[in-house]
């Protein structure tokens, strides 16, 4: 009897209290929306997600065959079709690399803004191309601060270097070689290879005079 009373006291409570009805509703459709995000990404976001990587592959090869147009002609309307997805992902990183190859670096820019890459060197990669296409316009603040970003993204010693090498050659163009000076320092100090490889003696040397 008393499990019952309190069922009931229970019930009753439910009914007179909006609150508790409204966090009630909250808690439902948060699982609702969570089993409904699951759903999406095992039926069909996953599949579609595994076609997109199947089907670049085409457009890739053509761009590693320097064949520029038919890598464009190819990849524009794979990416509109699966931007978001993996796949989509790298042709749209791929189609980007054919517009700067063509001179568009406008449209690469735009592009290269848009991409989200998951891999270890992904970000760096992005953020290094946007400061090579904001270069070749002669946006050589834009390009540094880029350069800075992508080196700084995930330090490893291949893309680190190499952009901050990039970067310091920005900051001469701008004549700030003080700026300069600090990036080949630290390439000559954390990358001695690297530095070696690109003389980064001759570099420091030449910005310490001006």
């Amino acid at each position: 009897m008393a499990g019952t009373t309190s069922f009931n006291d229970i019930k009753r409570q439910f009914k007179e209290n909006k609150r508790l009805r409204l966090i009630t509703a909250v808690v439902i459709g948060l699982i609702v929306g969570i089993l409904g995000y699951i759903l999406y990404k095992q039926f069909i976001y996953a599949p579609k997600n595994l076609k997109a990587n199947e089907g670049y592959y085409k457009g890739l090869n053509l761009a590693a065959k320097d064949s520029v147009d038919a890598a464009i002609t190819e990849l524009e309307p794979f990416v509109k079709k699966n931007s978001g997805y993996q796949g989509g992902e790298v042709a749209k990183f791929t189609l980007a690399r054919q517009y700067m190859a063509k001179g568009d670096f406008k449209k690469a820019l735009k592009l290269l803004e848009d991409v989200s890459l998951e891999d270890t060197y992904g970000p760096s990669l992005v953020l290094g191309l946007q400061g090579d296409c904001n270069s070749e316009m002669g946006k050589y603040k834009e390009a540094l601060d880029l350069y800075v970003d992508a080196a700084d993204s995930d330090e490893n010693d291949w893309t680190t270097p190499t952009y901050l090498f990039k970067a310091g050659q920005v900051a001469e163009e701008i004549k700030d070689f003080a700026k300069a000076k600090e990036l080949y320092e630290r390439i000559n100090k954390d990358y001695y290879q690297f530095g070696s490889q690109k003389s980064i003696d001759k570099y420091i040397a030449r910005v310490s005079n001006k």
